[in-house]
């Protein structure tokens, strides 16, 4: 095993783009195209058990972590992932710990799959976007028709059978003027583990625009502080939401989990159906294919020249007003995909969502400050 020491978390792609809904927003599903040929794609299971050795090999923590992403990657069936849990076990190395998460819009999820997922111990995010009025606008099946009820009923299948589950919620220009609504939905269901995800689409020009559904930057920081606020005063402790723990962490010296917060990205590569590598989810795009696991390895690619060039971009071309920002350190810019708009003298590479951000991260700063304080003068006791 090569012991070059890496950080990464692969997105599997089990059956590509395919799925059974057709959200608004997806920009997942225009990815059928660069397979036009297959009309239901799906691993095979000898690709399957080659990527589960290469994961294996290019680990060199102690947790093996396998994240399975769509399309809806359900659609590969339980037995697919019945036969994935028992190659990875009969490979799993001594002293090793395995974990599989799965993203899935929960609309066919069952009795037998939450069993499954249960017993195998599956970490299970589910996309809602927040009661029923808000959740269907834009999270519709292939007949037009609001998908809620049966996310719910997915949702509740999994509390049923005791699943660690996450709620990832798309905050678009319709719910983000309901912040308190939403969260305090979301914590009724029970919900322990919340992500905040910004709608940012660009207009068909590649201009600076973005389509209405698109969050506007300011109100999505305005989202996060209103939350923030009411988490403050009474779910510290019961519910994680991922923006926050991440503007925490720089209190305690730790380095950001999540890729968008990072200083440099790369560690989150796409593998599709076919064993085809990509940089990242945001970018499977021929000018973005790494290769095929087929001719090189997984480590391959993560270590390549290509990815760690993909990866420190996102440092270097920071502009000017990103790089004397007061809360640099809590935001890196975000995600590049979102870096398209102008500063305000005229430097290109800004993030859309810059606006939001620095809202919400200067708020969180006192938080931040006292937690500093409070760890220092421990150290000096």
């Amino acid at each position: 095993m090569d012991q070059t020491s890496r950080e990464f978390q692969v997105f599997i792609k089990p059956v590509g783009a395919i799925c059974n809904l057709r959200c608004s927003y997806c920009y997942y599903l225009s990815r059928k195209e660069l397979y036009p040929a297959e009309a239901f794609p799906r691993m095979k299971e000898e690709l399957l058990e080659e990527y589960i050795r290469q994961q294996f090999d290019a680990t060199t923590d102690d947790t093996l972590f396998f994240s399975w992403h769509g399309g809806e990657p359900t659609l590969a069936g339980l037995e697919f992932y019945r036969k994935a849990v028992a190659l990875q076990k009969k490979m799993l190395p001594q002293g090793k710990r395995l974990l599989n998460g799965i993203q899935t819009n929960g609309t066919r999820l069952d009795e037998a799959w939450c069993r499954f997922l249960a017993r195998e111990n599956f970490l299970v995010g589910i996309s809602m976007d927040g009661p029923e009025e808000f959740h269907n606008l834009h999270r519709r099946d292939r007949h037009e028709k609001g998908t809620f009820n049966d996310v719910l009923r997915g949702w509740r299948l999994l509390q049923k059978f005791g699943v660690t589950t996450e709620i990832l919620c798309v905050v678009n220009s319709f719910n983000a003027v309901y912040p308190l609504k939403i969260y305090r939905f979301f914590r009724e269901l029970g919900a322990r583990h919340i992500t905040f995800l910004p709608l940012v689409e660009r207009t068909s020009d590649s201009s600076e625009g973005v389509t209405a559904a698109s969050v506007p930057a300011e109100a999505f920081g305005r989202f996060l502080i209103e939350i923030f606020d009411e988490w403050a005063q009474y779910d510290i402790g019961r519910v994680t939401i991922q923006h926050f723990e991440e503007a925490l962490r720089t209190a305690f010296d730790q380095e950001h989990t999540l890729c968008i917060f990072k200083e440099t990205c790369g560690g989150v590569p796409v593998v599709e159906h076919n064993g085809d590598v990509y940089s990242c989810d945001h970018y499977v795009n021929p000018a973005h294919l790494l290769g095929n696991v087929r001719e090189h390895s997984l480590s391959h690619y993560i270590d390549s020249p290509r990815q760690e060039a993909f990866g420190a971009a996102k440092k270097t071309t920071l502009p000017r007003n990103c790089r004397e920002c007061p809360v640099l350190g809590m935001c890196n810019g975000e995600c590049p995909k979102n870096r398209f708009i102008n500063t305000p003298d005229g430097e290109s590479g800004l993030n859309y969502l810059c606006e939001g951000y620095r809202l919400f991260f200067k708020h969180c700063l006192p938080m931040v400050e006292t937690i500093k304080a409070l760890r220092s003068s421990d150290n000096h006791l």
